[in-house]
């Protein structure tokens, strides 16, 4: 068994909507069927009995070592506390090799689990040994390492609740919430509008404690000290017993409380001056409160209690930490519930204290306190109280965070209790906290967690916002380039920042931000994260879906325009024209439940994604008789076609009529795929929500030149003849061209010439049917070799061209072809060809490069024609 590739699936994919790792398996012909590998399943399931069925879905075929690959691959992660479900093998076209899906939470635990399943079964195979312990532990421990830790994720959950679209922009807890302009970002618990001054505000104590009192909130006096010797002096002044605080600090490090001795004092002064300047200030007796505000409210509530063992009579101190340390809730940092107990030099003299030692062994029943500050992650307790609070209590917490500027709180309160105001008990604020952990109320030690997470993403969003802008998907064999500029047009005519990617770079509210074929997922991703998209049109290439899947969760408008036998058939295990549309379909499945879906209704591999769509469906068609739409428009539904010489768009018993005379790109409606490529645009925006009057003035401000639409049926005068730029590259490209070539009038005697090359990454058939259809409506052909050959040999492509024209006898209209290497030097050699009248079709491979060369040659005749002005 060989493991050939493996692909990080990060979106929706031809497999699920979940995140997978795709893997390409080669397999031997003996391991292609289990059975006659005597003794291995026996063998494997001794080695990891919690695989599970080695035939998951339903599978009834022969089980292969990729069957038991995916098996073990989702049953290790699931068994390491992973959130897994889906998995799925297929067998290819090819013998012995399999494409096999897994399902992953964390990407670096699923390649892991995939690298642990392939031991496994090598060890199976092998009949040796696989500590399965040793390799779910690994798993386990990299997924606490990967995975967003308590506080961070519970916000993420509800987000993913609310149907919210989220981000992790790091491998921390820097995470975007909803999409372009109408974003927000969290890191941790702390939002962005928290200013950097408020956080400052909440990391200075002696600040803190200032703002506080002016704002009438009861807190402890205290004071910075230098060393501890002073120390000693002010507390002395303010009276015993004390706290010790770092003055900038966090999570309780270096705190210690209720200081009454000298030699206690000193031990509190060393841990806290290794966070920077300690405070000494007074120590208010009571229970230590944690209140969280979000907002102007306050959310949830706990005491903390301090870290502390039950004394048995038969062990030490030591030994009942270590034993209260073994329970699976406790934890180091904050992926438990709980946190170990520390054992350090602050505990020894809170110990000391109280008259014992850590090997003292304490009478059965007697409470043993290891430090006064009751921090969780000093192995502290909490217990939900939010119930208790009293609004007094409630109102000078909500005063604390404001004060400080800080919109998700951690208020620390000690008093005795929190059914009291704090002045009636002489209780107090102690500290403000920035970025508070939420563990202690999402699962309190004892008592109800709190729907913390949500509040925060309530304080974020309001109500039935989901933070995302419109995203339009446009996919196809032919049009996606043009249909996706188009719509993009027409959402910015609305009056939206749009971004856009497609096969010719990105543009985020008309400006250009990268170039190149930018039609994957990383491109639109980028789009969502820019602050001024309010709607986002997205080109989805074949190859992206298949790389990476979708760079969204779901779209509001889902475009496919058609789907043709010469998309890249044969690559990546595609092999039939069924196979792509299931690939183009993954985009429809992913519409918004309130979306829509726009579908040619006159191809029957486009018009059958209906049945998947979770929307709604917009049907277009040239045809307006076509059964498909006339069933369609019977119901009510929207449909766009064409009616004499107008488009209309219908719904119901309402029409709208688009002159296709005002429709530049169509010329008139005579090029019958720009005509398609308006129809489908124009669905997408209505679907948008774009106003009729609006898409009308838009779709006449949209001209099909270099600068709107480079590449796609670019028309210029060069010398009295015709010149159309076009970067058709399949079949039915071929056919659409030749079509609207035929539409548009000819003079007498007009000489009709073509300049064509291929994509190596075409099958033959499709490169010989491209020159075939040529070859039937051009008199002189011009073959090039392009700049990438994409696997051929040096002359293949050109040969294959030739033999399509070699196979037409009479049939073709071709006398004349000749072959040169270069596209810039077959250009100028059709050009210099050229008569006034003539018509010359380009099909450039370099679109910039050759519209730019083209755009000189027409300059130049200009300049050489101008008059000379005396």
């Amino acid at each position: 068994m060989k493991v050939s590739r493996i692909r990080a699936l990060r979106g929706p994919n031809l497999w699920s909507r979940h995140t997978a790792l795709e893997a390409i398996i080669a397999c031997t012909e003996a391991e292609r069927s289990i059975d006659t590998l005597p003794g291995f399943e026996p063998h494997v399931r001794s080695l990891f009995p919690a695989i599970g069925a080695l035939r998951p879905g339903g599978h009834t075929g022969p089980v292969s070592l990729a069957h038991v690959l995916e098996s073990a691959a989702l049953a290790l992660q699931a068994n390491a506390g992973c959130p897994v479900t889906f998995s799925q093998t297929a067998a290819t076209l090819e013998d012995g090799v399999y494409q096999t899906v897994v399902e992953y939470s964390e990407e670096a635990v699923g390649r892991l689990a995939l690298v642990l399943a392939q031991a496994l079964v090598h060890a199976a195979l092998n009949e040796s040994g696989f500590d399965v312990e040793a390799a779910i532990t690994q798993l386990r421990n990299l997924n606490e390492d990967e995975r967003l830790g308590p506080s961070t994720g519970a916000i993420v959950d509800a987000a993913v609740a609310r149907g919210i679209p989220y981000k992790r922009l790091t491998k921390g807890s820097l995470v975007q919430f909803g999409w372009g302009a109408r974003q927000r970002r969290i890191q941790a618990a702390e939002l962005d509008t928290t200013s950097a001054v408020a956080e400052s505000i909440a990391q200075d104590k002696d600040l803190t404690k200032k703002l506080l009192l002016a704002a009438g909130v009861p807190a402890p006096i205290g004071q910075p000290v230098a060393d501890a010797d002073e120390a000693w002096a002010a507390a002395r002044r303010i009276g015993l017993p004390v706290v010790l605080k770092p003055r900038d600090g966090n999570q309780g490090k270096g705190v210690t409380v209720n200081i009454v001795t000298r030699d206690h004092l000193d031990i509190a002064f060393r841990a806290a001056a290794e966070h920077g300047t300690v405070m000494v200030e007074k120590f208010l007796p009571g229970n230590d409160f944690r209140l969280l505000v979000v907002g102007s409210k306050l959310v949830a509530a706990s005491r903390r209690d301090p870290p502390q063992v039950l004394g048995d009579g038969l062990h030490t101190v030591r030994e009942l930490v270590e034993i209260v340390n073994q329970d699976p809730h406790r934890g180091e940092g904050h992926a438990t519930s709980l946190t170990k107990i520390r054992f350090d030099d602050i505990a020894v003299a809170r110990l000391s204290v109280q008259g014992l030692t850590p090997e003292s062994i304490p009478a059965r029943g007697h409470r043993v306190v290891l430090r006064n500050n009751a921090n969780l992650s000093t192995g502290g307790t909490a217990t939900d109280v939010t119930d208790d609070v009293h609004p007094e209590v409630a109102a000078r917490a909500v005063a604390a965070a404001q004060m400080v500027g800080l919109h998700v709180c951690g208020v620390d309160v000690v008093c005795e209790s929190v059914l009291r105001p704090l002045e009636a008990q002489h209780g107090g604020v102690v500290e403000v906290n920035a970025a508070p952990g939420l563990r202690m109320h999402l699962s309190p030690s004892y008592g109800k967690g709190r729907a913390v997470g949500g509040a925060i993403i309530n304080e974020l969003f309001a109500p039935g916002d989901d933070g995302r802008v419109p995203v339009v998907a446009v996919t196809g064999t032919n049009g996606k380039t043009t249909t996706t500029r188009l719509i993009s047009h027409l959402l910015t005519a609305s009056g939206l920042r749009c971004g856009m990617t497609n096969t010719d770079g990105v543009w985020v509210n008309g400006r250009q931000t990268d170039s190149g074929d930018c039609s994957g997922p990383k491109s639109a991703r980028n789009v969502l994260m820019h602050p001024d998209v309010d709607a986002a049109v997205f080109e989805v290439a074949r190859g992206g879906v298949l790389r990476e899947g979708l760079g969204f969760d779901r779209c509001q408008v889902a475009v496919v325009t058609n789907i043709g036998s010469g998309d890249h058939l044969g690559l990546n295990h595609i092999t039939t024209v069924q196979d792509l549309a299931a690939l183009k379909r993954v985009i429809v499945q992913n519409v918004a439940p309130t979306g829509y879906a726009v579908l040619n209704a006159a191809d029957p591999l486009v018009a059958a994604m209906a049945a998947a769509c979770p929307g709604n469906v917009i049907f277009f068609a040239a045809d307006r008789h076509h059964p498909l739409m006339a069933t369609h428009r019977a119901q009510g539904k929207r449909t766009v076609y064409v009616e004499g010489a107008a488009l209309v768009a219908a719904e119901g018993a309402w029409r709208e009529h688009v002159p296709l005379h005002g429709i530049p790109l169509t010329r008139g409606g005579s090029i019958g795929f720009q005509v398609e490529n308006v129809m489908a645009a124009l669905a997408a925006a209505w679907a948008v929500g774009v106003p009729w009057d609006t898409l009308k003035s838009g779709l006449t401000s949209f001209v099909g030149d270099a600068h709107n639409a480079p590449g796609r049926f670019n028309v210029m005068d060069y010398r009295g003849a015709t010149v159309i730029a076009d970067y058709g590259h399949n079949p039915d490209a071929m056919r659409a061209l030749v079509a609207a070539v035929d539409a548009m009038p000819a003079t007498p005697g007009q000489s009709r010439s073509v300049v064509i090359s291929g994509a190596g990454d075409r099958r033959d058939s499709d490169l010989r049917e491209q020159t075939a259809i040529l070859g039937k409506a051009f008199d002189d052909m011009i073959l090039y070799q392009d700049a990438a050959q994409r696997g051929r040999a040096d002359g293949e492509v050109m040969g294959l061209l030739r033999e399509g024209l070699e196979g037409l006898n009479k049939a073709s209209r071709t006398t004349r072809i000749d072959e040169i290497r270069g596209e810039f030097l077959a250009i100028d050699t059709a050009l210099a060809r050229l008569q006034p009248g003539d018509l010359c079709l380009i099909l450039v491979d370099q679109v910039q490069e050759a519209l730019a060369h083209l755009a000189e040659r027409v300059k130049e005749v200009r300049n050489v024609n101008q008059p000379v002005v005396a």
